[in-house]
Parts: structure tokens; sequence; C-alpha cells
């Protein structure tokens, strides 16, 4: 076949059909019947070639005849093809699940059967429906023709809504917002629920960004979110500046639920978009939906500010430092928290209610920082010495500090909103059973206000600790996690 006879990437071609040997051997034995008349034939052939072109037309043709017609809307099929999640955020194609059945192929016979008029008709080539159903685990299988009662959300889009599309991003520096992603497979009231608006798209209700900084990890985004390009953009707050780019721009009007993740939300999460978008569906009317990849520390440290101390050296003497100069409540930093207030990794999806007041909060906090802060306090704020491992990019310590301000937030300027913590499976079966006991029975000593049972719990940890991370690293940090006194926050 020569390149300009290559159908489009989107129309799987056909592979040639069987010989006439192959068709007889694979046929069931059939009655001899005697050949017609030169002229019967022909006249015959004439009728068959006007009445269904399709038919009797060559394999070839029929190839063409299919490219030509896939940008165009086709015949209603006889069966609802089948829509698969789409591998990229801006791209969308029907996908045949089963091998080819004559339901399957005559819609595309009949979308073909316009182009392929002008095509002589060859007598030879017997009709390819059934063969096509045959020998459908050695022939490529053939795409189902689009039903023209498509929802326009899961319809490519022309080139001059792309265009407009693009026209939208420009009000966020550095993005790279694709139109509307099929909805991702799911339960049949979700796939009905994101139907029309699927959550990448800039018209759903729920809106889920996904940020990426080099072109090789647009390639492991999720097709549930819509890709945002970051690349380029250097912010001390890392993702906090995301969120209030997000705000000011145009891609959350009318949301009712937006937010950004990272681009190894999968890796961190064990969770796919469907997933997410799964557990939005199921829990709805809250105001912020949030959840903690790294639940093991919420068997092990007091709070997410003790636990920062093991990662980013000066971490809590900063962090009080921070608390007086502002007016945090500095019993925070040393209270026994709760499993369900840890989250890390600023993984938020939430309602204008909550972006519009967190926002604030945070803002006001680091420009308090900023403030009243020593010259001393403000320097190592702002330096890279909380990233001494050299594994988060040089960052300074404010996206640390940034990302445990949550639990604090709903405390305080935060109160009266509906949060709600997402589990994740994944995670929790990575965790053995000393790091669940411990967990429990920390929740239970807060939720029982018990004294003793936290000091066991805290006996407990110091012992699997020594067990688990060794006596240099229990010298190093063991008492300088673990508070004098026993609170409950």
């Amino acid at each position: 076949m020569s390149k300009k006879s290559q159908p489009p990437s989107n129309v799987i071609a056909i592979s040639k059909p069987p010989s006439r040997a192959a068709k007889q051997s694979a046929k069931a034995p059939m009655t001899a019947v005697p050949e017609a008349p030169p002229a019967v034939k022909k006249a015959v052939a004439a009728v068959k070639a006007t009445s269904s072109p399709a038919a009797k037309m060559p394999m070839k043709p029929l190839v063409k005849a299919v490219g030509k017609q896939s940008t165009k809307p086709a015949a209603k099929p006889a069966t609802k093809p089948t829509l698969k999640s789409a591998t990229k955020p801006d791209a969308t194609k029907p996908a045949a699940a089963k091998p080819v059945s004559k339901a399957v192929a005559d819609p595309v016979e009949k979308a073909a059967v316009k182009p392929a008029a002008k095509t002589k008709a060859t007598p030879a080539v017997k009709p390819t429906a059934k063969p096509a159903a045959k020998k459908s685990s050695a022939a490529a299988p053939v795409p189902a023709a689009k039903p023209a009662s498509t929802p326009a959300a899961v319809t490519a889009k022309p080139k001059s809504a792309r265009k407009k599309a693009g026209a939208t991003a420009a009000a966020l520096p550095a993005t790279d917002i694709p139109p509307s992603a099929v909805p991702p497979t799911g339960s049949s009231a979700l796939e009905k629920n994101l139907a029309a608006r699927p959550a990448s798209s800039l018209r759903s209700p729920i809106r889920i960004f996904q940020i990426y900084f080099e072109a090789w990890q647009k390639d492991l985004l999720d097709p549930a979110f819509a890709a945002l390009n970051n690349a380029g953009v250097k912010a001390e707050s890392m993702e906090f500046d995301v969120f209030e780019r997000l705000a000011r721009s145009e891609h959350v009007k009318g949301a009712t639920l937006w937010g950004a993740l990272s681009w190894r939300f999968a890796e961190k999460t064990g969770m796919s978009g469907q997933d997410l978008i799964a557990a939005l569906q199921a829990n709805p009317g809250m105001d912020v939906y949030y959840c903690n990849p790294h639940p093991q520390n919420e068997a092990l440290f007091h709070n997410m500010w003790t636990q920062g101390e093991t990662t980013h050296p000066r971490f809590l003497a900063l962090s009080r430092a921070l608390f007086q100069a502002v007016g945090l409540p500095e019993e925070e930093l040393s209270n026994i928290a709760t499993s369900a207030s840890y989250s890390s990794a600023n993984y938020f999806i939430a309602s204008p209610a909550f972006w519009s007041k967190y926002l604030v909060f945070v803002r006001k906090v680091l420009t308090l920082a900023d403030k009243k802060l020593s010259p001393e306090a403000r320097n190592l704020l702002h330096s890279e010495m909380a990233d001494d491992r050299g594994i988060h990019r040089g960052a300074t310590y404010v996206p640390f500090i940034v990302e445990r301000l949550f639990p604090v937030f709903l405390k305080t300027e935060g109160r009266g909103l509906k949060a709600f913590k997402i589990a994740l499976p994944e995670r929790e079966r990575e965790m053995n059973v000393h790091l669940k006991l411990l967990r429990e029975m920390k929740d239970v000593a807060h939720r029982t206000k018990s004294p003793w049972l936290a000091a066991c719990w805290v006996n407990y940890r110091n012992l699997y600790l020594s067990q688990t991370n060794g006596k240099a690293w229990c010298q190093k940090y063991l008492r300088a996690v673990t508070p004098p006194d026993i609170k409950f926050g």
C-alpha cells in the first residue's frame, strides 16, 4: 500500500483477505451450484455494484474509504462501541475491545458506501464481513464507526477549538492545559456523571490539574487530569505558588472542586485518577479532600512537625520561632495528633470556599514571618539547609512549613469547613503489623485522653525505632522528636 493510501493513525488497517482456498477450507461443505451464464453473471454484478458497492469492493479501496470517513460523522452502528481511557489527556479514540463481528463490521462498510461508489466492482472478491469475523485472531480488529450521538466532551475537538483553548491557557503563565479527555473507565454511575464533563475538562465542575516540569514527565501523567506545564517556573513555595496562580486564572472559574497534584501522584499514593474521582463522587458535600502518602508517620511521630525534625535540620527550632512571631498556637508543635490530621505532599481537591480562606491564611503566615522573624531566623527560613540531602531540588524551609500548616488551618481560620481524608489502600498494605498497632494505640490514647496509654505508645515506638533505624539514628533524633509532656491536640 502506498503512503498516500495509508489510513490515518486512528484507523486500524485491515489485513489482506485470505485466499479462496483458505476460505473454502474454513467453511462447511456446500452443495455445488451450476455456474450461471455469462450474461446473467454480468447483470447480477451490475445490480450488486449499484445497490451495495461495499459488499464487492476490493480490500484496498475499503481501507481508503474508511480513512476518508474517519473524520466525518458516520452511520449509527448496530452495537454501541466501548470507550476506553485515552492514553493522553488531549486525545480521544474509540477502541474495539472484542474481536470483530459482523455487527461491528457492517457499520464500517456502510460508512464507506459513498467513497467506494467510484470503484469498479470486482466479482472475484467476496464480501469481507464474514471472513473478518472468522479470522479475527489473525487480522487487526476494525474500529467501530463513531456514533452520531457521542457526547461533545468526548469527541475530538477541531483545530479552531484547540486554538481557542490555547488562548485561555495563556492566562496562567507556563501552563499546558489540553481540551477535555475521555473520562476514566469505572462504575456505570461514575461514567454517567463524568461522560459529558470529565475532570480534565475546563468545563467540568471538578477540575484536577497535574503539574510537570520536564517533557519526559508528561508521559507519566494520568489521563484523567489536565496537564499543567510548570517548566521554567521557579517559586520558593513550590506547589503553593501553583495554587495561587490557578486561583487567579480563568481555569478554575465555575468549578465546584479543583486542585493541582504533582506528576508523581500515582507513584506516591498508588491511586489512579479514576480512583480519586470515584472517592470524590462517593463522598459528596465536603469542602476539602486530602490524603497522606506516608501513613507510617502517623504511627511513629507525635505530629508532622516532630517528623520534620528527622528530615530537615533545625526544623522544630525554626518552626517554634515562626509560630511565636506569627501568633500561631505553639502547642501544635508538641501535641499528640490523630492519624486523621496527617497530610503531606499538598494533595488537596477542594471547594472555592476552602481555597479562598486557605490561600489567604498561608500567605498571611509567610508575610508576617518575613516581617517579624529575627534576621537569623529569616535567613534560615529561606536557606537551602532544609534540603541537606539534595532530594528536593534545593528547596528552602518554606514549602515544608507550608505543607504542615494544613491541620493548623483547619483548627483556626478553617474552622467550620468539612474535610474528608481519602484512604490509600496501596500504602496501607505496605504497613507492617507493628506500625498498624502503633497507630491504633496512639489514636485510642488520643480518643480516650489516656496519658498512660500514650506513654505505652511512646515506649513501644522507641523500641520499634531502635530496632529499625539503629542506635545512631536514635541517639541523634529520638530525644528531639519526643516531647517531655504528653498533651493531646
